[in-house]
């Protein structure tokens, strides 16, 4: 095995995907927390004198008690890198966990104890199954009142059609959690929580007859159980978690810390390692080829202090040196790399090095926007990561005009970081350009950055359109004079879409001109 192969063997690269409030970002701050990462776990809101996550450094977070932007974290475990890429939960800003999806090796799918598979998990698990990412399960607030374990297991193989296969036994039903038994090393094992929960609880492995002495009725429940799920066959299988045909399953409670060990474990144990990555062609580039990384995000100003531009990269093959002078394929221009950091909100450090499966800050990418490719040596490109289709439109327009050109700098920012997308159109001019997302909560988030990074008031009118087809230059002008249509190029690709005000006027534009282009976008369900 090369020495690049070694280290991309020793990589294990994933996101959280969650409902908002089934617990992603206290997860997120706890497996750091567990892994010495960082020394005191924070609450959503960091409420009485406890600190807000790491992970959400925008005011806007903040105060909402959500993740509106990804984050990603490095660090080490049992010998392993970790590169944990935190991602938003809430169903607005689904666009964005998709493109962090296309950076991951592996997902922990997080599941409300006492609501199971919800609408927004399920939709980033059918993300997972496109890309065929394996799914961890970790059913997350057992210390707190919720349903049977077993009616879990059922839902998540009727919901997901991958069987479970739970890797821990929780001793105790939902609101009276003692731990876990632990089915692949044959253990019982006790939580204590620490005051508050903001440091790792303390674990006690008990015999059999210690485990039946102190905790008694629960624990011979639980082991009923177990015994009922080793008749059944549902044991941990390699082969069938890699093919995306099963999920190992994990009890716990990310607030009190219980259970989070046990899964960092098993990321280390059966989580896959980084592997060839298809190109645009569908060549797999072999890990030991030279550099190449895909962007996968893009975020200007995460710090007030360095008001500068950060792209994240995924590495896909290669070894990475900070200074390397790379390619940018879109363009075929050169892109120097002084400045690399790992980046956790608004934490950084330096990198120096990486390798196949890291995550990496690439800092003053101004050019750089998700979805491209630099390399090293012999040309290479990865699949584009498409856009999501937009169901929500807006027209933007300054407040003052004197903030004309702040307001114009500022929207091409977050349409280059895709917080939303920008249309334009003749009829409109450049004044009040069409702000298109998929989730009405990402005009507050540019509203609210435009005022803090810009020092611009804006004012958003919503359009009566609820829904976007691609079309081309043939049908644009037959569209442009229907009736609830109007047609916009996107400024990031140049493509045209045509808007209408619903599905209705769709069908009925079509049924009376038949041979008009109209493509779905991608994640659109309306077909």
């Amino acid at each position: 095995m090369t020495a690049i192969a070694q280290q991309a063997a020793r990589r294990r690269t994933f996101a959280v995907i969650s409902h908002p409030d089934a617990g992603k970002s206290t997860m997120t701050e706890a497996l750091a927390l567990h892994a010495s990462a960082i020394t005191e776990a924070g609450a959503v809101h960091g409420k009485a004198g406890r600190r807000g996550v790491t992970s959400d450094w925008m005011d806007l977070e903040k105060a909402r008690g959500i993740s509106i932007t990804s984050a990603a974290l490095r660090f080490e475990y049992r010998g392993h890198m970790f590169n944990l890429v935190d991602t938003p939960g809430h169903a607005d800003f689904s666009e964005d966990t998709y493109r962090v999806l296309a950076a991951v090796d592996c997902a922990v799918m997080l599941l409300d104890a006492a609501k199971g598979m919800e609408p927004q998990t399920l939709k980033l698990f059918e993300v997972c199954r496109h890309r065929r990412i394996p799914v961890i399960t970790f059913i997350n607030k057992w210390d707190r009142p919720g349903r049977e374990a077993l009616e879990l297991l059922d839902e998540i193989e009727e919901r997901t059609g991958l069987r479970p296969t739970p890797i821990t036994w929780p001793i105790g039903t939902g609101g009276f959690f003692h731990g876990v038994i632990d089915r692949i090393a044959g253990q019982s094992v006790r939580y204590t929580r620490t005051p508050g929960g903001a440091t790792k609880a303390i674990e006690t492995e008990l015999t059999p007859e210690q485990a039946l002495a102190e905790i008694g009725e629960d624990w011979e429940r639980a082991k009923e159980e177990v015994d009922l799920l080793t008749e059944i066959g549902s044991d941990h299988d390699q082969k069938a978690f890699e093919a995306h045909e099963s999920t190992p399953v994990l009890f716990g409670a990310a607030l009190s810390n219980f259970g989070v060990g046990r899964l960092l474990d098993a990321m280390v144990d059966i989580a896959p390692a980084p592997a060839p990555r298809p190109d645009v062609k569908g060549d797999p580039r072999p890990l030991e080829e030279p550099f190449s990384g895909l962007v996968f995000k893009v975020q200007a100003n995460m710090d007030p202090s360095h008001r500068d531009r950060i792209a994240f990269v995924r590495v896909c093959s290669g070894r990475f040196e900070r200074g390397m002078v790379l390619t940018h394929a879109a363009t075929g221009r050169p892109f120097a790399t002084k400045y690399a950091q790992s980046v956790f909100g608004q934490e950084r450090a330096t990198i120096d090095e990486a390798f196949p499966g890291d995550v990496i800050g690439l800092v003053n990418a101004t050019a750089l926007r998700p979805g491209d490719t630099l390399y090293d040596g012999p040309a290479v490109e990865f699949p584009k990561i498409p856009s999501f289709a937009p169901e929500h439109f807006w027209t933007a327009r300054v407040r003052d005009s004197s903030r004309s050109k702040q307001f114009r700098k500022g929207i091409e920012q977050m349409e280059g970081e895709g917080v939303v997308q920008v249309l334009r159109s003749d009829i409109r001019g450049d004044q009040s350009p069409v702000l298109a997302a998929v989730g009405p909560m990402q005009f507050d988030v540019v509203k609210h950055r435009l005022a803090g990074e810009f020092n611009t008031e804006i004012a958003l009118d919503r359009l009566d359109f609820s829904l976007a087809r691609l079309t081309d230059a043939e049908s644009a002008p037959i569209l442009a004079r229907q009736r609830g249509v109007e047609v916009f190029t996107r400024t990031l690709d140049g493509a045209l879409l045509a808007l209408f005000t619903d599905e209705w006027r769709m069908r009925g534009v079509l049924r009376d001109h038949p041979d008009l282009v109209l493509e779905p976008l991608l994640a659109d369900t309306r077909g």
